[in-house]
């Protein structure tokens, strides 16, 4: 009887959702430390989806373009889902860039108006390293002129003020930079 309640207990531990935003420059780390977080969060028993940014420009915003308004629609319809999903139990990892802080306090009001919890993470990779990077040869074509309105570079970012964590990704590992991600969530009551 008592692991049937233990076990009760441990489902209802994992019920709360919460919307982690990880935001950042393109190459930062996002993606790679959102999806570490995630198989963790998974191993522990809750209910967790990754909201890419690929993904999501190409199935939810698609049509969107890369102008300061179009980016705006795009996080907001990011944070609609995500504050949708969390209210009902899901931890929500979303590595999207979200480079204008107004967009992102938007999505913070958002959460705070329907109780959900809401973090926001910079991912703190200076520019210079994430042009090393360059997963996704953003940079390289930035350079040759083959593209323009690269967030950080020729596009505004502006970086949270007072984000509720900074990792350095560019200074420690995937795995510290969830494992402290995780610290964060275990000690606000959210893992």
């Amino acid at each position: 009887m008592t692991n049937d309640h233990s076990s009760q207990e441990k489902q209802e531990k994992h019920v709360t959702g919460a919307t982690i935003w990880l935001t950042g420059l393109p190459s930062a780390g996002k993606t790679t430390i959102a999806y570490e977080l995630a198989g963790r969060l998974r191993a522990e028993g809750h209910r967790v989806e990754v909201l890419d940014g690929d993904e999501i420009r190409e199935f939810l915003s698609a049509g969107l373009g890369f102008g300061r308004e179009d980016r705006h629609t795009n996080v907001q319809r990011i944070g609609f889902v995500a504050e949708l999903l969390a209210s009902n139990g899901v931890k929500v990892l979303v590595p999207v860039i979200a480079p204008y802080a107004d967009s992102r306090e938007a999505v913070r009001r958002r959460h705070q108006k329907e109780g959900t919890a809401y973090l926001e993470v910079h991912v703190a990779t200076p520019v210079e390293v994430c042009s090393e990077r360059d997963v996704k040869g953003l940079y390289a074509k930035q350079a040759a002129g083959e593209i323009s309105g690269l967030t950080g570079v020729d596009d505004p970012y502006e970086e949270p003020e007072e984000p509720d964590l900074r990792i350095e990704s560019h200074r420690q590992t995937v795995e510290e930079s969830a494992r402290a991600l995780h610290a964060l969530l275990t000690e606000r009551g959210l893992a």
